[in-house]
């Protein structure tokens, strides 16, 4: 899974520095092409198999060492949740709790406030949301006191620990809209388009051709060899994703052989 490790790296931070009060994880820089292969389980959903890539580029780095990944907090037989990543800066020997997130998320304009523009493409995923579960749920996490035994055992003071997340994202504007207005988010983000199934069952997309990527190819950037199909065969599949209130992600190929990648909603 090789394009993986690279489309993960490649995914431009959705914020830098800090912002929303989360400082964003400075990823290191890591020379791809001496990065070894790594093998990630296939029925993994594609965030765990981002945290498989995560620990693995880290870990390439020498810049961190993973102390603990994935530590699980549970409160008597209540489950509360888990810290995705603890790091050691191996220049400072300071400590660093690391939350990882990687989505998608299209742009709706028809929103006012900047950061509820941004959602999953089928209207569950909200990134305000998710920047209040970070804040509000997971970094308190880092002090429960169910993890004092841990903590002491590895010599760390959780209150000297700084907390940081690596939220990786592409985002999708509406088709052909290139300006991002999402201040202060990464512009760099900016991956592919969204439309409508009325949109996309016109002459403007007629004469194009399609591929469904599963969603652990959803990362990747598109690729030419692929099996293509007309737009016909690929509005009947979408229709039927669609009652499932499923909106796939399309590489398309177009007459010129311009690349681009595409959700059609469903809403």
């Amino acid at each position: 899974m090789k394009a993986l490790l690279e489309a993960f790296y490649n995914t431009a931070p959705l914020w830098t520095r800090e912002q929303f009060g989360l400082p964003q994880f400075e990823f290191p820089s890591i020379d791809m092409d001496s990065v070894k292969n790594v093998a990630i389980p296939e029925k993994l959903r594609l965030g765990h198999q981002m945290e498989y890539v995560f620990r693995h580029l880290i870990t390439t780095s020498e810049a961190y060492e993973v102390v603990l990944a994935n530590v699980l907090i549970d409160e008597g037989k209540v489950r509360l949740g888990e810290l995705d990543f603890i790091l050691k800066n191996n220049l400072t020997n300071n400590y660093l709790h690391v939350e990882l997130a990687y989505k998608f998320y299209i742009i709706n304009p028809n929103i006012s406030e900047p950061i509820h523009r941004l959602m999953g493409p089928n209207k569950w995923d909200m990134f305000y949301t998710k920047l209040d579960k970070l804040k509000e749920k997971q970094f308190p996490l880092l002090h429960h006191t169910s993890l004092k035994q841990k903590w002491d055992a590895l010599g760390i003071d959780p209150l000297e620990m700084e907390q940081q997340c690596c939220f990786k994202a592409q985002l999708f504007t509406p088709f052909k809209e290139e300006k991002l207005a999402i201040r202060p988010l990464n512009t760099s983000c900016h991956a592919g388009y969204w439309v409508r199934f009325e949109q996309f069952n016109t002459n403007l997309f007629k004469d194009h051709q399609f591929y469904i990527p599963a969603k652990k190819e959803w990362p990747l950037p598109p690729d030419n060899q692929v099996l293509w199909n007309n737009h016909y065969n690929t509005l009947l599949d979408i229709y039927l994703k669609h009652l499932k209130q499923y909106a796939p992600m399309l590489w398309v190929r177009t007459t010129e052989g311009e690349l681009f990648k595409l959700f059609v909603v469903w809403w």
